[in-house]
């Protein structure tokens, strides 16, 4: 049931997107996510949806991963899709009882869907192409100036990896134990909703134990290396912001105004 899903994982390579440091790349997904945000016509959907696709092929991440990537929000799109659909005013395409499906509704719902997909893609990109230690660098390097108010840049960052890291690791024991109880004989695929929730106690309470668990040994073993929070820790390899990493950032600069001429141009 889980072992499709891809969210938090990491996949080693040498690609270009691969090589790029860290803060550049949450630099260039969050100028994305804006761009994205900021779409409201056909053409730059297109525009957008052309670019994260080339980017997928510079990660030489396999295409099959990255729709995967997709599939735990597969209803929540799903359902803005139908919202969308049913929830605009225009020429009507269908009825269906009291709801009226219109052309203007069809096309809302089509540019909202792909927005979400762009999204999640974009963001899968960076776990994708990126090992969770320099994540956490490269976040604790980016909340730092934060410090002079009193935010624990460190401790935020830890804690964001951690999280981000033991998602497929849930996932895989969720998995084991669903299959473990099905051969017990347990079947959460039948009956009514109200049916099946209660039969997901035996799969929820082992998990939530192992997820303890899991959290239990990870603090003995960080306390066993005399871990004590970021204070005056260093840092085997230091991130650095090479020459790639400029061409980046000056790209991604001239992709935004693009984006922006674009947009002028379809006002």
């Amino acid at each position: 049931m889980f072992q499709d899903i891809t969210l938090g994982q990491y996949f080693p390579g040498q690609s270009i997107i691969h090589r790029l440091d860290p803060r550049t790349k949450i630099f260039a997904v969050f100028a994305l996510l804006i761009m994205i945000f900021s779409a409201a016509t056909s053409t730059e959907y297109f525009f957008l949806t052309a670019l994260i696709f080339f980017f997928v092929l510079l990660s030489k991440i396999q295409m099959s991963a990255v729709v995967r990537s997709l599939r735990p929000l597969k209803w929540l799109i799903a359902f803005t899709f139908v919202i969308h659909l049913f929830s605009h005013e225009g020429a009507e395409l269908f009825r269906l009882g009291v709801l009226t499906a219109t052309v203007d509704g069809l096309r809302a719902g089509l540019l909202i869907s792909l927005r979400l997909m762009l999204m999640i893609v974009a963001s899968s990109l960076l776990t994708f192409t990126t090992a969770p230690l320099k994540l956490t660098d490269a976040t604790e390097k980016l909340l730092t100036p934060l410090k002079a108010v009193g935010v624990p840049a460190h401790e935020l960052a830890m804690m964001m990896t951690i999280a981000l890291r033991f998602i497929p690791t849930l996932f895989e024991e969720a998995d084991k134990i669903i299959k473990a109880q099905k051969i017990r004989g347990l079947d959460i695929e039948r009956g009514n909703f109200v049916k099946r929730l209660k039969m997901m106690v035996p799969i929820l309470v082992p998990l939530f134990l192992s997820a303890f668990r899991r959290a239990d040994d990870l603090a003995m073993a960080m306390e066993a290396r005399c871990y004590r929070g970021g204070e005056g820790r260093t840092h085997m390899k230091s991130l650095e912001i090479t020459r790639l990493d400029r061409l980046a950032i000056a790209a991604i600069a001239l992709i935004a105004g693009a984006f922006v001429m674009i947009r002028m141009l379809s006002v």
